[in-house]
């Protein structure tokens, strides 16, 4: 057998993403959900160019879109890093075994002990309802105390009893926490603000610190009006926001063992 036919072929998904345009989508999307027109301004490139990328990344089932809750005629594009990272594992797979690894969750963080104070925080949606509250429950399980988060929303009510219930079944208890407005947060700093809805992202303050910002545009489950299906969007979400929670405490402590903060 000669060492061209061993050679193995390249996955499609290198390929893909080969393409210049193509890893600089995934590389700004990796930062947060954007719309089609934000990325070609990013990018500097004609909006017909990138809207055929997009494309072809949702082809491959690497990006999605939904409609902006904030203006409709918006579009939304989000990465889904938990496919993304399970097709460079199975690449790596294919070259050689040593590469493969399980995929399913982030990478590790470094296990290393780190000092000072907490990274700081702050989940906002419309309602502080369902969506921020479940965000800030999971981050405080997960953070292990390295994280200080907090909720709040531009039009607090109050904690939806899906949430509660939702949160309650993957072992995580919210009873504790209250629907807050933003004011109660501003002139605060923070690390990170990520916004969990698209309202809450145009509305979105000022905070001091200059706080890393992110969006992650997820449609309200509360919406949702048929009861069994209205559940399964809680536990969709739910799901959802721990896949990204997961990735970004990922972040935090690898900048944290790296003796660099964001936003402080």
């Amino acid at each position: 057998m000669t060492a061209i036919q061993m050679t193995p072929p390249m996955p499609s998904f290198l390929k893909l993403l080969a393409h210049e345009l193509r890893w600089q989508l995934v590389s700004a999307l990796a930062h947060g959900d954007r719309r089609g027109q934000e990325l070609a301004g990013l990018l500097g490139r004609p909006q017909n160019l990138v809207s055929y990328h997009l494309k072809r990344l949702r082809q491959a089932r690497l990006v999605t879109e939904h409609r902006s809750a904030a203006d409709r005629r918006d579009i939304y594009y989000s990465l889904r890093l938990d496919e993304m990272q399970s097709l460079f594992f199975a690449s790596g797979q294919a070259l050689h075994p040593a590469l493969g690894q399980t995929a399913g969750a982030p990478l590790a963080a470094p296990d290393v002990a780190v000092g000072g104070a907490p990274t700081r925080v702050l989940f906002l949606c419309t309602h502080n309802s369902a969506r921020s509250q479940m965000a800030e429950a999971i981050t405080r399980h997960l953070g292990k105390g390295e994280v200080e988060v907090y909720s709040a929303g531009n039009e607090p009510s109050e904690v939806n009893p899906l949430a509660i219930e939702t949160m309650r079944r993957r072992g995580i208890s919210i009873d504790g926490q209250r629907s807050k407005h933003l004011s109660e947060f501003i002139g605060q700093r923070f690390d990170y603000v990520v916004t969990v809805c698209d309202v809450a992202r145009e509305s979105c303050p000022v905070f001091p610190g200059s706080p890393e910002r992110i969006h992650w545009s997820f449609p309200d489950p509360a919406a949702v009006t048929e009861a069994k299906a209205r559940r399964r969007a809680f536990d969709r979400t739910a799901t959802e926001l721990t896949t990204r929670i997961n990735y970004l405490l990922l972040v935090i402590r690898r900048q944290r063992s790296g003796g660099k903060q964001t936003g402080r």
